[in-house]
């Protein structure tokens, strides 16, 4: 898989490649368009759960528009090295299981991507994430030869948090106000990994 991936080109072309990563239980791919409705769906059915811990859902956010127009995004972010989105594959039925990326690629000195993921609430506290996370972070070190990846959790969510830190993640910091989430300014714990710190922990 690796050896694949670093065949790939550093910029793509107007979509996002046929991309899968691979693990036991999960596959992480781009999205598609075919992936609408398994998409609005989950997504529809976990918006309670999903709600406190996401920007505000616009009053069209699960429409077809909407999503056609998210992947036009993803396409540029993926084009243009600003950004790697993936959906989350349960290996044994192909469901739908959530989504996570890499976003703000920045290059040169930094070398770094700030990490964001969700799981639907039916398949939340199944170890899909785990493994989710443990692909994007090959991805990001292996493939896209970053230096860092960062990750930034509100404070009472103890399930992130504990997935961060599991997964090697070191708590860095406290940003006062950092994001806008669910409709407010929020504080949130700052979380990093470098890709010395990914080696060891994959060994």
């Amino acid at each position: 898989m690796a050896s694949d991936m670093l065949r790939l080109p550093r910029l793509f072309g107007a979509a996002p490649p046929s991309l899968r990563l691979e693990g036991d239980r999960v596959v992480l791919r781009p999205p598609e368009r075919g992936d609408w409705e398994l998409w609005s769906a989950l997504r529809g059915e976990s918006r309670k759960f999903l709600a406190p811990w996401e920007p505000s859902w616009s009053s069209d956010a699960l429409t077809r528009s909407a999503y056609r127009r998210r992947l036009q995004r993803y396409a540029i972010d993926w084009r243009t090295d600003q950004g790697y989105s993936f959906f989350i594959f349960r290996v044994e039925d192909g469901a739908l299981v959530g989504g996570i990326g890499l976003s703000n690629v920045r290059r040169g000195v930094a070398e770094t991507a700030s990490l964001g993921y969700w799981v639907g609430e039916r398949f939340a506290r199944h170890g899909y994430m785990s493994q989710g996370l443990a692909l994007t972070l090959a991805f990001a070190f292996q493939r896209l030869k970053l230096h860092r990846v960062e990750a930034a959790c509100l404070p009472h969510n103890a399930p992130s948090r504990g997935l961060l830190l599991k997964t090697g993640f070191r708590e860095e910091g406290y940003a006062r106000e950092y994001l806008c989430i669910d409709g407010r300014w929020q504080d949130h714990v700052l979380y990093a990994m470098l890709r010395d710190e990914w080696r060891s922990e994959a060994r």
